[in-house]
């Protein structure tokens, strides 16, 4: 399916080395964020109590805050949950003072304005539940980058592996980076979103490689920088309606979700945009700089073989 034909090819390469650089500065940028400010992790690392709470009518976030911030919680998280009379309530751990007074001392604050304010649930997460999980979620980024490394040398050839995997890990730091910068919570969720960005990224990078290994197949005459802005500009019409189809589902979550999304769907947001710009501006380039031929593709016996052929 090509809903936008592009007749003739843009010149990708001719910029790759401005595109390369606007990168390097950008994830330059994200790990000084990262350095610096560190990431803002929620009660899901730090450890903590979450309370859900029911109203019987629709609530006032701002006024819940200021009854806990009164009541000794000004560090307290308030989101709505599912719903506009449910609300969830993070509050960060607390030394000397167990799951249960906190859960106590919010019910009494809430209470105090709204006797009808029913408690539904209450979480407690230790410190070395949090720690476990940042350990945790860290191994599961390096398992994933390794698998991706891993099935692109095995489908392609070295060079497109090492190509794939430095614009993945461009992307994952970009968005860490904005979350660094904006303060923004680092939860589960938002974790399963930077995974997601990745299995994304190099689905969006497969479908360039694979198209770029066919041209260098079929168009023997042609100077690599060539083939790859033919490959991509090929491949634009599909790039244009899965991101474009993607991204719409993603902004009803993030304008639609609710704060319990907003974040998940924000790192995905930027995922999204960060995976094909890698793809296309990042990945091609860093692969025409390692050199990639027409002989990383076909045995030297078998292009002798071709060139005999009329």
């Amino acid at each position: 399916m090509e809903f936008f034909k592009i007749k003739h090819d843009i010149p990708f390469m001719s910029y790759g080395r401005y595109t390369t650089a606007i990168s390097l500065v950008t994830f330059l940028f994200a790990v000084f964020f990262l350095a610096t400010r560190g990431l803002n992790f929620g009660v899901d690392f730090t450890g903590g109590t979450v309370i859900e709470v029911h109203y019987g009518q629709s609530v006032d976030l701002a006024k819940v805050r200021e009854q806990l911030k009164n009541a000794g919680l000004p560090e307290a998280m308030v989101q709505n949950f599912g719903s506009s009379r449910d609300v969830l309530i993070q509050i960060p751990l607390k030394e000397n003072k167990a799951g249960a007074k906190l859960s106590d001392q919010v019910m009494t604050a809430l209470h105090s304005q709204d006797a009808s304010v029913e408690m539904r649930r209450v979480e407690f997460v230790g410190p070395q539940v949090g720690r476990d999980l940042v350990d945790n979620g860290a191994m599961a980024l390096l398992l994933v980058s390794l698998g991706i490394v891993g099935y692109l040398w095995v489908r392609f050839e070295w060079k497109f592996g090492l190509s794939a995997i430095i614009a993945n890990l461009h992307d994952v730091v970009i968005i860490l980076g904005f979350f660094a910068f904006f303060q923004w919570e680092f939860s589960l969720s938002v974790l399963a979103a930077v995974l997601a960005v990745l299995g994304y990224s190099v689905n969006e990078s497969v479908v360039v490689f694979d198209r770029i290994r066919e041209n260098f197949r079929k168009m023997r005459k042609t100077e690599p920088a060539e083939i790859i802005d033919n490959a991509i500009t090929r491949t634009m019409s599909r790039t244009i309606i899965t991101h474009g189809s993607t991204q719409m589902m993603v902004f009803a979550m993030l304008f639609l979700g609710g704060e319990t999304l907003h974040y998940f769907a924000m790192a995905l947001t930027i995922g999204i945009m960060f995976s094909i710009y890698s793809s296309v501006l990042v990945a091609s380039p860093i692969l025409l700089w390692l050199g990639v031929s027409r002989e990383d593709f076909i045995k030297p016996e078998k292009a002798e073989a071709e060139e005999v052929l009329p």
